[in-house]
């Protein structure tokens, strides 16, 4: 199984290709974590946030690939625990699939990005920096994987 973290954004501080390399090399072929950065739409004084979203959208669509479980990371999703994480995890290698995870820009996704959603994630009822959703994702996905295969590291 892949799982391919779709996110928004591009040009991240050094500090967060690190975090997120450290727990993504940690993980085996069988439970790869790769990251495919979307390049933000284009926001300024005078442009629309609809049609920076939409941008968004559009390459948010090409980038997911065909039979993939579509999990979407947004506020009004449903809280996961490490351990449902874990389960959710499992779930996912046992229907032999690859997984899309996808985050957003800052006005988040479309509803039309939404719809291709399976389920709906979210990790905190916080408002947290895009850059650090990457490190805590493959830091959280990591945990979940030794908690499936019984390593100490989740104590």
């Amino acid at each position: 199984m892949k799982i391919r973290l779709l996110a928004v954004g591009n040009k991240m501080p050094a500090w967060v290709e690190q975090g997120y390399q450290e727990y993504a090399r940690r993980l085996p072929r069988d439970c790869s974590l790769e990251l495919v950065e979307i390049s933000p739409g284009h926001r300024g004084k005078n442009a629309s946030t609809e049609k920076a979203m939409q941008q968004e959208a559009d390459a948010l669509k090409k980038a997911i690939r065909p039979n993939e479980h579509v999990v979407a990371l947004a506020v009004e999703g449903k809280p996961w625990t490490t351990e449902k994480l874990a389960n959710e995890l499992e779930g996912w290698r046992n229907q032999g699939g690859d997984v899309a995870l996808l985050v957003g820009g800052p006005d988040g996704m479309t509803s039309e990005i939404m719809a291709l959603a399976r389920q709906r994630w979210s990790l905190s009822p916080l408002t947290l920096p895009h850059p650090l959703v990457r490190v805590l994702l493959s830091e959280q996905i990591y945990r979940a994987w030794t908690i499936l295969q019984g390593h100490p590291y989740h104590k």
